[in-house]
């Protein structure tokens, strides 16, 4: 049996899936490990992939918060099966390059998205570039979202931006309830791609930018890349891929 590191949430249902996971694997030897067991949701999952950049593993997460979709469903029957037949799929996160207002530089990473956002009763009023080029010349809005193929279908489809396939290559530009111009719908672009966000007025219309759920607030301009020297392996049940679970949002999505 391989030897497995478990990293779990504080909360009762995490605690208690520890329990029987520890019972199901013995032997664990956390010092040398390949694989590591996070217990918990979505965001705690996001934590402990940032917490663990720099190491070459391979996550399996097992869900006990809401709908985790980066997680796994948790059976006690098949767990060992399932971890021994688990298929890896490898992403990469954003990398968020903020100046504040002060000029200092602040970097942070995300796996889902970067949304930028206003940061009082006052419409952002932004300038988007993909590298040299003009997106939008001025977009005054409650704010804009870049994501991930992985983070298309959390906070991006809640704003009706566009699900993305895992291998797309892609990243979407969503804007947060537009006011002018009221009908850009955003824009999906190669994920080669340096995206530049700038505030236009930050004295008068101050914004934040959030890194999954890291904020920088007062940002000046906003770089968004994606970061291809850092690879997540995650792992997912061979019936329940990553890529699988957005196929269905998209499908969702397209009859609703």
């Amino acid at each position: 049996m391989s030897n497995f590191q478990i990293i779990s949430d504080k909360n009762k249902k995490s605690l208690k899936i520890k329990k029987i996971l520890l019972k199901k694997i013995k032997n664990i030897n956390l010092k040398k490990t390949g694989r590591v067991i996070v217990i918990g949701g979505d965001g705690f999952m996001l934590q402990t992939l940032k917490k663990n950049k720099n190491l070459d593993k391979e996550f399996y997460g097992i869900n006990s918060g809401n709908y985790g979709f980066l997680m796994n469903k948790f059976s006690s029957k098949n767990i060992i099966k399932n971890l021994h037949k688990a298929n890896m799929v490898s992403i990469s996160p954003l990398e968020m390059i903020v100046k504040n207002k002060n000029n200092q530089i602040k970097r942070s990473l995300a796996i889902n998205e970067v949304s930028v956002l206003r940061q009082s009763r006052q419409a952002a009023s932004l300038s988007i570039k993909q590298g040299a080029r003009q997106i939008i010349k001025k977009l005054v809005s409650d704010g804009v979202l870049v994501s991930t193929p992985a983070g298309s279908t959390a906070y991006n489809l809640s704003v009706h931006g566009p699900i993305l396939s895992l291998h797309s290559k892609k990243l979407s530009i969503s804007p947060i309830s537009a006011f002018r111009p009221r009908r850009w719908k955003g824009k999906i672009v190669n994920d080669k791609t340096k995206i530049i966000i700038t505030n236009l007025n930050p004295s008068k219309r101050p914004i934040s930018a959030v890194a999954d759920n890291l904020e920088v607030r007062n940002a000046k301009s906003i770089t968004v890349k994606i970061n291809n020297k850092i690879k997540f392996n995650l792992l997912y049940d061979k019936n329940r891929s990553l890529q699988k679970k957005i196929k269905i949002e998209q499908l969702r999505k397209e009859t609703s």
